[in-house]
């Protein structure tokens, strides 16, 4: 039985839905939340469908199920603002922007915080790229991607905290395996996601970790390329994939809030045009690429 971590802060007229990543819970999201509070944002940190109980709860649920839950948490925040921004951290940071395509009346700008459109990282075993092959066959059907050291985190004493809360089963931490059916539901996220990254006309912040041990850095620069808005970044030099508990945390925080304070003092533009635009080379040199010793 899954138990809502949801968290709702209480705040000003600007709402922040924030969206934790595949097998995770709100808590991944809390300290960005708390910051955010404090700058005067009403904060949402919704749990998705099937998260926060067992892997058989998160296997029987699809990627529309999670898209749902985040859509109906931008509806609680909508009742509560005057307009609202949304982030996520990996798998999270997908449905943001999904979010973002879906629905550009409702989200003002999107937060990817090492967002993973492919497991590509230094950790992940070379011979992953199997599974999809053999994902429809019986031995497929009962893999399931544990966790394993360094489980995202580069600080050793944070890492530990979540090693251990993993291992015993604390649902505040998530679960030690993802099944293969929520790793086919990703996927299908991805595939969903990815033609329509030119229509997202929003501001995006990515942040992402050059050492990220689950999603290489190529995912954040292919989404640079690809999204139809302006888009700022920051790569981290002393983090993991989980960049809001890492050695960095602070610095996410600050980098998230400061952007989220840009878009709440930024004029209202009139809606976009319906359709995609292409980004040309200038735009893209615009972006903003701050790298992080």
């Amino acid at each position: 039985m899954s138990i809502d971590r949801s968290l709702l802060l209480e705040g000003g007229p600007a709402g922040v839905l924030l969206i934790h990543g595949l097998g995770g819970t709100p808590a991944e999201m809390r300290q960005v939340a708390r910051r955010l509070a404090a700058a005067g944002m009403t904060v949402l940190c919704c749990q998705l469908a099937g998260h926060g109980g067992s892997e058989d709860a998160l296997a029987a649920t699809s990627f529309e199920d999670w898209y749902a839950s985040a859509e109906a948490a931008l509806a609680t925040l909508e009742a509560r603002c005057a307009y609202v921004l949304v982030g996520g951290l990996s798998m999270g940071a997908l449905l943001a922007a999904l979010l973002a395509a879906r629905q550009p009346q409702r989200v003002r700008a999107f937060i990817m915080l090492a967002p993973t459109l492919r497991y590509d990282g230094w950790s992940i075993p070379r011979y992953s790229f199997l599974l999809r092959l053999l994902i429809n066959t019986p031995l497929g059907r009962r893999y399931r991607f544990v966790e394993r050291e360094p489980y995202g985190l580069k600080d050793e004493r944070t890492r530990g905290i979540v090693a251990r809360a993993l291992r015993q089963g604390n649902g505040d931490a998530g679960i030690l395996a993802t099944p293969a059916q929520a790793l086919r539901q990703l996927w299908r996220l991805v595939a969903a996601l990815k033609p329509r990254l030119p229509e997202i006309r929003q501001p995006a912040l990515i942040v992402h970790a050059r050492h990220d041990d689950v999603a290489s850095l190529d995912n954040a620069f292919f989404l640079q390329r690809r999204l139809g808005g302006p888009v700022e970044s920051l790569v981290l030099e002393d983090s993991y994939h989980l960049v809001t508990l890492d050695r960095q945390h602070r610095l996410v925080t600050e980098k998230v809030v400061a952007f989220a304070q840009a878009i709440v003092a930024a004029p209202v533009l009139p809606a976009h045009p319906a359709g995609p635009r292409r980004q040309t080379p200038a735009m893209r040199e615009k972006a903003e690429v701050v790298h992080v010793a």
